[in-house]
């Protein structure tokens, strides 16, 4: 392939200053060069690409790309500068790494993506369709699975991964647009068929360095990403969603709302059971009564994002809104683990930011007879400001809380646990996660509501640069086998 293969003005003029030079692969990663790629120098956080170009073009590479500014040195091979590398590296490797699926759309969000992308695959799949996900917790579909991702892979894999995934015939692919890959252009070469808005709440604030830019970084997936009259579906119930549904108005987009204030779902009435929800909706004029499988708010919110976008891109709504019977979670989201021998609940869910700490409490609420127990912690490295916010929510929200370790990473975990303590009057503070779960296991009565919360489906624990396998779901097991022998 050579640059003036790939349509697009902002590659116009590098590729008159590269020639017709051919590469077979492109790579931002020096270390992955091959002979007869073309390597792309990003500036990054903590590194910057052009001071690995020398070594790129001694691996075999045969043309650089990079920034107007970046100082790559004197090379043996072609240079060619653009405004936005990460951009050109996404249009790249969408030309390059083909083809993709069918339908693919995207969701963004601080909560609630993993699910949605999991449940619209599985709507998908209950009409028949070749389904896949793609997101935090792998790519999962009939014929690729791939544990363990990126929430937005980088467009070099991103593509890789399309590329296969259509090679085995899948058709269509729900995944996740986190914010740091909307901002860094990751899928900027995706061709997206609808997108969707769940939520925003405080996530990221180490990277991002206001709230607005953060909505700002969300909302490119309707103001750059998508074409006018594609569907951008949007939780209608969120603080933020006003500024999303403009967001998508002003972009020309075809915006679709569902919840309680939605007009192309709208939840009529929700009935709290022990293990699922029975909902009434509306839609085309139509009500729909049906037994969501899953408990809590927020996955109600979520099957209602998965079948909008499931039914903007093709699905008959009948068949839709009746695989939401169907739907099973996506791995540590709400996750019941089990029972304890005396009649107590036992979940594991990954939230790890205020908000989703706080709707998963509230989830439970309602289907608790006794307590509400939570064990959490916080993670190292990350937005240090959100830990006292966790603190507050679980003593206002949890009868009994256990404050315990995350994956402090860098971080002293005292220090973490310390900040989480201060506005948790009344918590249990217990630094050994393993020992945590097994305390608050311990303590359970009939009725009573456990939430195992901060890593989910993780399978792994990271502190001081080292990583121990570490499950809750298993320790949650493990103590409760403990308990009953």
């Amino acid at each position: 392939m050579r640059l003036q293969d790939i349509d697009g003005q902002s590659l116009a003029e590098a590729a008159k200053q590269v020639g017709a030079v051919e590469f077979g692969g492109v790579t931002a990663d020096s270390r992955k060069v091959e002979p007869g790629d073309l390597f792309v120098a990003l500036s990054g956080s903590k590194a910057d690409g052009a001071s690995f170009a020398k070594a790129a073009a001694d691996a075999g590479a045969v043309a650089v790309l990079c920034a107007a500014d970046a100082d790559v040195g004197s090379l043996p091979v072609p240079v060619a500068r653009v405004a936005d590398p990460r951009h050109a590296l996404a249009l790249i490797a969408s030309k390059l790494y083909v083809p993709q699926p069918d339908t693919v759309v995207a969701v963004t969000g601080t909560a609630g993506k993993t699910s949605v992308a999991s449940f619209t695959r599985q709507i998908y799949a209950a009409a028949g369709l070749e389904a896949a996900s793609v997101g935090t917790t792998g790519v999962i579909s009939p014929k690729l699975t791939i544990e363990g991702s990126l929430t937005t892979p980088d467009p070099v894999r991103l593509h890789k991964v399309l590329r296969d995934l259509a090679r085995a015939g899948t058709t269509h692919v729900a995944m996740e647009a986190s914010s740091h890959g909307l901002d860094q252009r990751r899928l900027d070469g995706v061709k997206l068929a609808a997108g969707a808005f769940t939520n925003l709440g405080r996530d990221h604030m180490d990277y991002h360095p206001t709230v607005e830019d953060y909505l700002a970084a969300k909302l490119r997936l309707f103001d750059s990403l998508l074409e006018k009259g594609q569907p951008a579906v949007i939780f209608a119930d969120d603080a933020y969603s006003r500024q999303a549904e403009e967001a998508a108005a002003r972009a020309g987009l075809d915006v679709l709302t569902v919840g309680r204030k939605g007009t192309f779902i709208t939840l009529k009435r929700v009935e709290h059971e022990r293990y699922r929800q029975e909902i009434e909706l509306s839609h085309g004029g139509k009500t729909y009564l049906v037994k969501l499988p899953l408990a809590g708010d927020f996955q109600v919110a979520n099957a209602l994002v998965s079948a909008a976008l499931a039914i903007s891109t093709g699905v008959e709504p009948d068949t839709a809104i009746q695989a939401l019977e169907g739907l099973e979670g996506a791995p540590g989201r709400l996750d019941l683990v089990a029972h304890t021998p005396g009649g107590a609940l036992v979940y594991v869910d990954y939230a790890h930011k205020p908000e989703a700490l706080e709707q998963v409490l509230l989830s439970v609420r309602p289907f608790t007879t006794g307590d509400v127990v939570v064990v959490f912690g916080a993670g190292g490295d990350r937005d240090p400001g959100k830990r006292p916010i966790m603190g507050e929510i679980a003593s206002r929200l949890a009868d009994r809380v256990y404050v315990t370790d995350d994956n402090p990473r860098s971080e002293d975990p005292a220090a973490i646990r310390a900040q989480i303590m201060g506005a948790a009057p009344g918590a249990t503070e217990i630094g050994d996660r393993r020992e945590a779960i097994r305390t608050a296991i311990a303590s359970l009565k009939k009725g009573d509501t456990l939430i195992i919360a901060g890593k989910g489906h993780e399978t792994g624990q990271t502190a001081n640069g080292v990583t121990v396998h570490f499950s809750d779901h298993e320790e949650a097991r493990a103590a409760i086998g403990e308990a009953a022998a």
